[in-house]
């Protein structure tokens, strides 16, 4: 079979896709599974996480708990070495940073209300699912916004908040400390309000037509990297792997069930 493998999740910038790149092809030679196996760019989410011959990707939390438990296998989750990243039970749980324009004009979640909120994607966990959790208590009949503006990635909802077509966005916090790393003038005048509660960061995953040999191959070289597939992973900000199980993303419902008893059941 002729593998495909893509890792689209974090490419804010050249060397950042360059290093994903890197880091797949070195986890392609230490498992032997380099063979066969295209990598490819700008693919069409959410369909590609279930094309016949992934082989290899990384996905969000949110839409593996909804619509691709049958479509992939949890590989391991990478632990980041960046802010928001820490301070939970797990080295691989995430938060998004809540970015606002650093005028003052909002100093609390509160102060949000009635504003614009600007968001990546109705199936994003960071940038929809944990916005949706961190208002739900201070939301009104179902309402906190004025308006939610849908913006394609996370990287517009950013350019939206620093042009005043929004107020605030609940940026991915390795997509915020990425922009702020790769893209500084994008990020200029906006500051981060807080973060949201944690939950498991987006997993590596295999196609359903890999062969569970090589999905305990993939698993096992990302918990123990070898010299080459660990030199890829600092340029990524990436500490190391822990392997999550269907269980522990059960969390990202969690959130989603707790916004829903609050009566506060679609961003609004």
């Amino acid at each position: 079979m002729s593998w495909t493998v893509a890792l689209p999740m974090y490419n804010v910038s050249p060397r950042l896709r360059d290093g994903y790149e890197a880091f797949a092809a070195a986890l392609l030679r230490q498992t032997d599974l380099d063979h066969d196996a295209t990598l490819v760019r700008d693919v069409p989410l959410p369909g590609f996480w279930k094309r016949p011959g992934l082989l290899l990707s990384q996905t969000c939390g949110y839409p593996y708990v909804t619509a691709l438990r049958d479509d992939v296998t949890l590989l391991a989750t990478p632990c980041y070495d960046v802010p928001g990243c820490d301070g939970s039970d797990a080295g691989s749980d995430y938060r998004s940073a809540l970015v606002v324009r650093a005028d003052g004009a909002i100093a609390t979640l509160a102060d949000a209300r009635g504003r614009v909120a600007a968001v990546n994607d109705e199936h994003s966990n960071s940038g929809m699912n944990l916005l949706r959790h961190a208002v739900a208590p201070l939301a009104r009949d179902g309402r906190f916004f004025a308006a939610v503006q849908w913006s394609g990635s996370h990287a517009t909802s950013v350019a939206m908040v620093r042009a005043g077509a929004a107020d605030i966005a609940a940026i991915d916090c390795v997509t915020w400390a990425y922009l702020c790393e790769e893209r500084p003038a994008d990020v200029a005048g906006l500051a981060v309000l807080g973060y949201s509660a944690a939950a498991p960061g987006l997993p590596l995953v295999a196609g359903a037509d890999v062969p569970a040999a090589s999905v305990e191959r993939l698993r096992a070289a990302l918990l123990a990297p070898g010299p080459a597939l660990l030199a890829t992973l600092a340029p990524l900000r990436i500490l190391g792997f822990e392997y999550r199980d269907d269980a522990a993303y059960g969390r990202i419902a969690q959130l989603e069930d707790e916004a829903r008893r609050l009566g506060y059941s679609s961003l609004a």
